[in-house]
């Protein structure tokens, strides 16, 4: 059996911290609460891979140039399907904010 040092060698862990419910960020009037690391505290000892932690084999992060920026391989994200009808509104709207940058793009120059 391993010890725990001989597996922090061979994997990194992650753990996800959870914003409290119906908060969508902190700021400076709403910072982080020292009571919402309970959970980390709980499952430091036995790392216990869960839908908040997980771990990544060294390798892994080695064959991706040391980014470790990985995502919660548990939340799967939900895809996302427009009609035709759809996108081109969306392009349409989108090609409208793009003639208005230029427009203004053009009165500033314009402007000179």
């Amino acid at each position: 059996m391993q010890t725990r040092d001989e597996k922090c060698k061979a994997f990194l862990a992650y753990w996800e911290h959870k914003l409290p419910e119906g908060q969508k960020s902190y700021s400076k009037t709403k910072p982080i609460q020292k009571s919402e690391f309970s959970s980390l505290k709980e499952w430091w000892d036995k790392r216990v891979e869960n839908e908040q932690a997980w771990r990544v084999p060294v390798e892994k992060i080695a064959e991706n140039g040391w980014n470790l920026d990985i995502k919660n391989p548990f939340v799967k994200e939900e895809e996302v399907t427009h009609t035709t009808a759809e996108l081109l509104d969306k392009l349409s709207v989108s090609f409208k904010k793009s003639e208005e940058l230029i427009a203004e793009l053009r009165n500033g120059l314009a402007g000179k």
